[in-house]
């Protein structure tokens, strides 16, 4: 063989190499995430990647995420579910209720999908069992919906006076609405607390529930579980101030943006948990072997400065309690 075939053999071989070793390399794995708001929910976003990230994935690096957001219209869920199923994503993620798990469970069931939700999620049959959940899906069982009671009785704690109390439900999120009606009536009863219940699922219809509060002049309000109502956080603070209501959320978020008093399991941390337990799943870990993990850390925080504002005195014994006191 001459010379200059030998030199063009060893460079048109060499040519090929980096097309064959990209070929060779593993393609970048796709998470799909699907949530009933919209991309502005950034803190949950940040502790999803940093669940991730606890297993070895970081976005864009080496592993990427399909998001799909139904801006809070909960007809758009299914077609958003099945977007993703034909996007062949490796696992669907769910945040923000049982909607969206339902959406992604009618969707496939062959693609693992993970859940956050307030319920438990045996009762609502997305799983067979906590333990071992059988099928393609499992999850974090945020534990927001069977705390009513105690966040009722908190509420009263701190509000002795009260004797009627409205309770603001999402009706367009049934599972918590129905619910939070379920348990807060007979907890109210226990305590002797008269219940109005008001409606809102979009930006007006809370404000026309705070006119009807400013006309009805209840003691309190206590604001249900609800991802839409998380959203609207700010909105719902500045008009339970504004309007000098004593008001119970479900959120730490709601305290620190001037809210009174929450009580909750930390959503943060469910959201991290979630995008460890995608990772797991990505590195192999089958849904049905993986349980659902209960929150057990329930976090009382109250809003000192706007217990002042209201001229209400906090218990010492509610100080003593609470987990974080924002003055």
């Amino acid at each position: 063989m001459r010379r200059r075939d030998l030199i063009t053999l060893i460079g048109g071989a060499a040519a090929t190499w980096p097309l064959a070793a990209r070929a060779q390399q593993p393609a970048m794995p796709v998470v799909g995430f699907l949530g009933i708001l919209s991309a502005a929910m950034t803190d949950n976003l940040r502790a999803f990647r940093e669940g991730l990230k606890d297993t070895g994935y970081v976005e864009g690096e080496n592993v990427s995420i399909e998001y799909r957001w139904a801006e809070n219209q909960m007809d758009r869920l299914p077609a958003l579910a099945a977007e993703l199923v034909r996007r062949r994503v490796g696992v669907i993620a769910t945040i923000q209720g049982p909607a969206t798990a339902f959406a992604a469970k009618a969707a496939t069931t062959t693609i693992p999908v993970t859940f956050i939700v307030s319920e438990d999620p045996v009762r609502l049959g997305l799983v067979a069992s906590l333990a071992r959940p059988g099928g393609n899906l499992t999850g974090i069982n945020f534990v927001s919906a069977e705390l009513v009671a105690k966040r009722l009785e908190l509420l009263r704690q701190l509000v002795p006076g009260a004797a009627r109390v409205a309770v603001l439900v999402n009706p367009a999120n049934t599972a918590f609405a129905e619910s939070t009606l379920r348990d807060v009536q007979p907890a109210a009863r226990a305590i002797g607390l008269q219940i109005e219940v008001l409606n809102a699922d979009t930006s007006s219809e809370i404000d026309a529930a705070f006119t009807t509060l400013a006309r009805e002049r209840p003691d309190a309000l206590f604001v249900a579980s609800s991802p839409f109502f998380t959203a609207r956080r700010v909105q719902l603070v500045q008009l339970a101030a504004r309007h000098a209501i004593p008001a119970t959320y479900v959120a730490r978020q709601f305290a620190e943006h001037g809210g009174l008093m929450t009580y909750g399991a930390s959503l943060t941390d469910a959201v991290r948990q979630l995008g460890a337990y995608v990772g797991r799943i990505l590195k192999g870990a089958k849904p049905a072997d993986l349980p659902v993990v209960q929150a057990n850390k329930f976090e009382l925080v109250i809003n000192h400065q706007t217990a002042r504002m209201l001229g209400l005195t906090v218990p010492p014994t509610l100080l003593a309690t609470a987990d974080e006191v924002i003055e």
